[in-house]
């Protein structure tokens, strides 16, 4: 079996590749999706492209949850059989951690695929908010995909590839729009890893509200912008599958920017992950419990 995991922070673009990763492939895929929080979002969005997929909700598997993950990798081999495992942690887990959970899950060598945001990447870094996050990220990672490329532009992307080479200079490094990767993933080189620092933990909190069924878009449209603008604390990462007047819609928050997609089939039970810090759950439960909502 092979297996690739696939690590990036918040926003990065990782279900996003494994979406275009899988589709079309031959060989028997499962996807084991780590999702922070506790109503999971991104199997869903896997099912609605006919890709299979195991979710491993709450936590982060590469602490509270990496037993689980041991034993779930082994449940997937002996149900599924699958001929390739592909494994989304949760976008604040550590790579080390995940790496060390396979090896004790005796899963073989695995291709470790790091998703940086070019537009965010070289300011978070600097700032140092996420600690040695970045560090084990892209030491661990056989390929590094620069992605966002589009919105950053040629010298932004120029400066994070330097500084990927510079911290990793074994790794392949690809620059990507919407995390499309049109060349073959390059194999594991497992012994030419770095060590791979600590374990990093963020003390992020996390809240999941359940959505009303038929809500008006452009009303809601507009409290993700608000949520997004920083009104009711700092949001580094927020997901919505809600049905709408106009349809089923996904709707993404990273770092101040709102994006939002139709979804591919019918949402009947909508919800929003919300991931920051400093949030002011109850304000939030208010705004987003009902179908226009109020603060």
């Amino acid at each position: 079996m092979k297996t690739t995991v696939v690590c990036g922070l918040l926003g990065s673009g990782k279900t996003t590749f494994i979406r275009n990763f899988v589709k079309g492939k031959t060989e028997k895929t499962v996807v084991l999706v780590n999702d922070f929080g506790a109503a999971g979002i991104d199997g869903e969005i896997f099912s609605a492209d006919g890709i299979e997929s195991v979710e491993l909700p709450s936590g982060c598997v590469c602490c509270t949850l990496k037993f689980d993950l041991i034993t779930t990798i082994g449940k997937i081999v002996k149900e599924f059989a699958p001929d390739h495992l592909v494994i989304e942690p949760s976008g604040v887990a550590s790579p080390s951690g995940v790496l060390e959970a396979l090896e004790s899950a005796h899963a073989g060598p695995a291709v470790v695929v790091g998703i940086v945001d070019a537009v965010e990447f070289t300011e978070l870094f600097e700032s140092g908010m996420y600690g040695s996050f970045f560090e084990d990220q892209v030491s661990l990672a056989d390929v590094v995909l620069v992605n966002k490329t589009d919105l950053a532009g040629e010298e932004a992307t120029g400066e994070v590839v330097r500084r990927i080479a510079s911290l990793n200079p074994r790794a392949v490094v690809f620059r990507t729009v919407h995390a499309e990767l049109r060349e073959p993933l390059p194999g594991a080189s497992p012994a030419a890893r770095s060590a791979g620092s600590s374990h990093v933990h963020f003390n992020f909190s996390t809240l999941s509200i359940r959505l009303q069924h038929g809500v008006d878009f452009l009303s809601f449209a507009e409290r993700m912008d608000r949520l997004a603008a920083g009104e009711f604390g700092t949001v580094v990462r927020a997901k919505a599958l809600v049905q709408t007047d106009k349809g089923p819609f996904r709707f993404d928050v990273v770092f101040g920017r709102t994006d939002s997609a139709p979804f591919e089939q019918e949402v009947r039970d909508g919800r929003i992950v919300i991931i920051g810090e400093d949030l002011r759950a109850q304000a939030l439960q208010q705004m987003f419990s009902g179908p226009h909502g109020s603060t």
